[in-house]
């Protein structure tokens, strides 16, 4: 067994140890594996114990990656954009990957729709949200999320599927809980409106457990999984 692989058995087993602790069912939460800045080998190692779902950040990056990656079908790939998406890379995200959890600009999401082919089906999104309020953070605020939310899920090539965020790191449990805790309302109040979101896309290498307890139901882990990062990008 691969380093890599060792380390999905860890991360797997500390997601159902939350899971357990939350009194929820381990099936209720996905692994998203972030790859970015790793090799198409590493997602290879990954994938060959069992892993599907793959985040990227860096756009020209991952096309690269995903074109190497494309004979891995039975069962394939889900390409996830999980980093800011400049305007000049709308139209090759919405050509390569499956989900995007990154938008916060209604004209971020008009591209991707206008722009994904007619062969493929709806792009999964989730709206980021921005629970700090920090001014250089990326994400739309708590209060403008559902204006947000309700214009992107009218679009025809999207399907609006739920939120993301990325809280500053917390000191410690509880107060990750309770920032988490802020995305999950956030959440809640937009299915309350009838917009009937699945996704909770918080929680990392760090503090997944937190973001677990708090009703995460996908958590972003890199680190844990790849180890640290080989280069910058």
């Amino acid at each position: 067994m691969t380093m890599i692989q060792t380390h999905l058995q860890t991360v797997r087993a500390r997601m159902a140890a939350a899971c357990q602790g939350a009194g929820r069912a381990s099936h209720d939460v996905t692994l998203l594996a972030v790859s970015k800045t790793f090799g198409a080998d590493a997602v290879v190692e990954a994938y060959s114990a069992g892993q599907t779902a793959f985040g990227e950040n860096y756009i020209q990056e991952a096309v690269e990656k995903i074109a190497q990656l494309r004979h891995l079908t039975q069962p394939p790939i889900e390409w996830h954009c999980i980093g800011p998406i400049q305007s000049n890379k709308t139209r090759l995200v919405a050509a390569n990957f499956d989900w995007v959890h990154t938008v916060d600009r209604l004209k971020t999401a008009q591209r991707l729709s206008e722009q994904r082919p007619a062969d493929l089906p709806p792009l999964q999104v989730c709206i980021q949200v921005n629970v700090d309020g920090g001014d250089t953070k990326s994400g739309v605020l708590p209060a403008e999320a559902l204006a947000l939310a309700q214009q992107v899920a009218s679009l025809p090539n999207l399907r609006l599927r739920g939120v993301m965020s990325i809280p500053e790191p917390a000191p410690d449990f509880a107060a990750a809980c309770a920032m988490f805790a802020r995305v999950k309302a956030v959440f809640d109040a937009l299915n309350a409106e009838g917009l009937a979101l699945d996704t909770l896309s918080i929680g990392m290498s760090a503090d997944m457990e937190a973001a677990i307890h708090a009703g995460s139901t996908m958590v972003r882990v890199g680190s844990a999984i790849f180890g640290g990062r080989p280069r910058s990008v």
